[in-house]
């Protein structure tokens, strides 16, 4: 069974990543204490009462193709239309469309509790916001007049298509193909794989975003354009006409995720389907990054839910499962396996990094809602790139620890956690996916690296790096019982990312672009361990008042993440700085002749 831990993602946002600081802007002054408790509390209570149930019915049905249609799970349609009928699609979106255009903050810890209840489930509402958000910033009027209430009320949902055969995160080799007409639409030519929710039986009407090249486009990313595909047309009166020469031509068989049909879409088999421009002619891919960056907060969020579910998953089991005598139990009875110090040790390891996943997800989730409300340029300007940072540190450290602890969760089962039977499997399939699509966790430290670093010349990063060797001042200051140590081992962590910072940034100011890229996915993980570890002290710093209740476990948590995670970070920094050689020296090639 899943319980939402709404008491934890509530001071997760307010006392750790910034949601008082954001209700005190003129934007969200109105999103009151009691707003954000209400809203917590129903999204919980929805995702464990009414998702969760359905997780493993929806991993084992999976989603059947036959003759072009796909059946979605026993319940699926049902639960999907309570979803949307609570509101729950437009939490976030604009007024213009109907939304409620509360904080993505808000939005994101109610995604990670669809997420927790069921990833398969929640992943096909999250590409209708993205698309959303999309159509809100750049489709013309008319497209918003037709498209926007019915997508921000969940009547219709959306999906993103970019992937083809042989442009996987290469969208320069991207083929597919749009021809002007002469009424000011486009026909749509080609073929897109791994489309989530491209096809099922969930709304009337299913709104695609297509990535294809007109005839004229310059090579490479400069010429792609995107355009809203819908799979019914829809008449002048709001109704649905006639079937769009859309379709799906197969679902795939996947590991995880069974309740989620991942098509493969082909458009144009029959003249062309018909498409609308979003936005300006070879400018898609900003359109589209709209949507990406929406999307790359949401996979980390993924990860997230996925962990805390098998996190709590194994805690359950570890006290109800009693195998052998624990040290210092001396009883006539069988220990719990909760007791003995490896499954101890274990179950922190999970704790704290599913802590550390929610702390990064909202932490980006503020930023944006920062940049959102900000009044002056520079403000804006700074929040948008402290997102920037944040995003793939968010998406790539939140999968990764979604994995491993979902893995982690099987190891607590034993041998029953390899049985399908008890669940925890599903965990383990349904995380792995994260830390794959909307760009791997290496392409996230490759953004990193090369996009993220520069920004303002690295003088964000460096301010950044700032900001959190304060933190770990105010900590090592502290005289919080449970904390000795932490802010030395914090302080350390700081300084060697800054360290390793410098490294990165001289690299490729010298042209060293390649030994930079070595480093790129350790360093990730350092800055993401180290960003993580500093505010999750923080959280125990300010677990007083009426914060007090848990202020005990959250030291012990930061002491323990300090003590056995963060120190992984001694090891990175040495990666880094020296292995550069040793794997440009690598030839694949002639190891596999």
């Amino acid at each position: 069974m899943y319980k939402a831990p709404v008491g934890e993602i509530a001071f997760t946002l307010s006392e750790i990543c910034g949601l008082k600081d954001l209700q005190s802007t003129t934007r969200f002054a109105e999103v009151s204490d009691d707003l954000v408790e209400a809203i917590l509390t129903e999204a919980g209570r929805f995702a464990a009462e009414e998702i969760a149930p359905l997780n493993k019915v929806a991993d084992t049905h999976g989603t059947p193709f036959k003759d072009g249609a796909v059946t979605t799970p026993p319940g699926w349609k049902e639960l999907y239309k309570a979803w949307a009928e609570g509101g729950w699609n437009g939490l976030s979106a604009g007024e213009e469309g109907g939304g409620q255009a509360l904080p993505v903050m808000l939005n994101t810890a109610a995604l990670e509790m669809w997420n927790s209840g069921s990833m398969a489930f929640a992943i096909g509402p999250t590409l209708t916001m993205g698309a959303v958000e999309a159509i809100e910033r750049h489709a013309s009027d008319e497209l918003k007049a037709t498209y926007l209430e019915k997508l921000v009320s969940g009547e219709w949902m959306a999906t993103m298509n970019l992937t083809e055969p042989q442009a996987g995160s290469d969208l320069n080799a991207l083929r597919s193909r749009a021809e002007r007409q002469d009424d000011g639409t486009y026909r749509i030519f080609g073929q897109k794989i791994f489309i989530t929710y491209g096809e099922h039986d969930m709304t009337d009407n299913i709104v695609h975003l297509v990535l294809a090249r007109l005839p004229d486009a310059p090579a490479g990313t400069r010429g792609i354009s995107l355009f809203l595909v819908p799979k019914f047309f829809v008449n002048e009166d709001g109704s649905l006409g006639a079937r769009n020469d859309v379709r799906c031509a197969g679902v795939e068989h996947k590991m995880g995720i069974h309740g989620s049909p991942t098509c493969t879409m082909v458009y144009g088999d029959e003249g062309g389907a018909i498409g609308w421009l979003i936005g300006e002619e070879n400018r898609g891919l900003a359109c589209m990054f709209t949507m990406m960056n929406n999307a790359r907060l949401a996979v980390g969020v993924q990860g997230l839910g996925v962990a805390e579910r098998a996190f709590q998953q194994a805690l359950s089991y570890a006290i109800d499962r009693k195998q052998g005598r624990a040290p210092g139990d001396k009883g006539p009875d069988m220990s719990p396996i909760a007791r003995h110090p490896d499954i101890k040790r274990t179950l922190l390891a999970m704790k704290a990094r599913t802590q550390v996943a929610r702390i990064l997800c909202y932490a980006c989730a503020h930023a944006i809602d920062m940049a959102h409300a900000a009044e002056s340029d520079a403000d804006k300007a700074f929040w948008n790139e402290r997102a920037g940072v944040l995003t793939p540190l968010a998406k790539a450290i939140s999968t990764d620890f979604g994995s491993e602890v979902s893995s982690l969760g099987v190891q607590i089962h034993g041998g029953m956690g390899y049985v399908e039977e008890t669940g925890a499997a599903q965990h383990m399939r349904d995380a792995r996916i994260a830390c794959i699509y909307e760009g791997t966790n290496g392409i996230q430290s490759i953004d990193l690296v090369l996009r993220k670093l520069p920004l303002s010349g690295g003088e964000h990063v460096t301010g950044y790096l700032g900001e959190l060797g304060a933190i770990a001042d105010e900590v090592a200051a502290s005289n919080l019982e449970g904390l000795a140590g932490v802010g030395a081992r914090l302080k350390q962590a700081v300084a060697d990312l800054s360290e390793t910072t410098a490294w990165m940034m001289a690299a490729q100011a010298e042209g060293r672009v390649a030994d930079a890229l070595c480093g790129a996915t350790p360093y990730l993980r350092q800055f993401g361990l180290t960003v993580g570890g500093v505010l999750l002290a923080r959280g125990a710093l300010r677990s007083t008042g009426d914060h007090a209740h848990g202020a005990a476990e959250r030291a012990l948590l930061a002491r323990n993440f300090a003590e056995t995670i963060l120190t992984e970070t001694i090891g990175i920094k040495a990666d880094i700085l020296a292995s550069s050689s040793a794997i440009q020296a690598f030839d694949p090639e002639a190891l596999a002749s």
